[in-house]
């Protein structure tokens, strides 16, 4: 492995390459107005990077809920958020790409450099097909394939392997904290995107999307 070469730059989706996240917003507020169960934007930021089923049960803990349904009924409601998810998502158009994104993918595929989707979202293709931003990528990870969810870094990993690149020589690019955290777990360089405080434990951190360019990244990359 040729030390400090960066080869490939694994992305999140929501909050990196498009807000989606008002949708899950939406879509969960839909499912606890249903339960009953208080829910709104400030514990919806509890929700940030992690799984569908690890989201349901911290909305049902909110409500003191969590033991009141089977596993089988968990299951039914998470399958109902999404429904709810995926009819939002239809509104998604390309001028919902975050702003530099377009910029920064058309640099690395000129550069060689190989690129890839880290979602948890079980609807990554599709919103990416959505977006006109399939054709960018390499690689889209499949959440279902992947064992564990953000902080763990599984599916930084799986990216890594299915690009055929180490990931010492990968760049990985979130906008959560259990992201960051994921993406050091699996030994690449961290570029945070967003508020300083919810990131901390980023290598890099950039105010916003717009300000993600290749050839300062691989100022920074060099100097890990």
């Amino acid at each position: 492995m040729e030390k400090n070469n960066l080869k490939a730059v694994v992305f999140d989706l929501d909050g990196v390459l498009t807000d989606s996240a008002k949708y899950h917003y939406q879509a969960w507020k839909m499912l606890a107005d249903k339960l009953g169960i208080p829910f709104d934007e400030e514990y919806n930021e509890k929700l940030k990077g992690v799984s569908r089923m690890e989201s349901l049960e911290l909305i049902l803990q909110n409500g003191n809920a969590q033991d009141k349904y089977t596993q089988e009924e968990k299951v039914a409601m998470a399958t109902e958020k999404n429904e709810f998810y995926k009819q939002l998502l239809h509104q998604i158009t390309p001028e919902d790409v975050l702003p530099g994104i377009h910029d920064f993918l058309e640099q690395l595929k000129a550069a060689g450099i190989k690129t890839a989707v880290a979602s948890v979202s079980h609807n990554a293709p599709f919103i990416l097909e959505r977006l006109e931003l399939d054709k960018y990528f390499d690689y889209i990870c499949d959440a279902a394939q992947v064992p564990r969810a953000k902080p763990f870094p599984d599916i930084f990993l799986s990216a890594a392997q299915n690009l055929g690149v180490e990931p010492a020589n990968c760049i990985g690019v979130e906008d959560a904290q259990a992201g960051i955290q994921a993406i050091n777990a699996a030994g690449m360089m961290s570029v945070g995107v967003g508020i300083k405080s919810q990131m901390q434990e980023a290598k890099l951190i950039l105010p916003s999307t717009a300000k993600l360019e290749l050839g300062m990244l691989k100022e920074y990359f060099q100097l890990a």
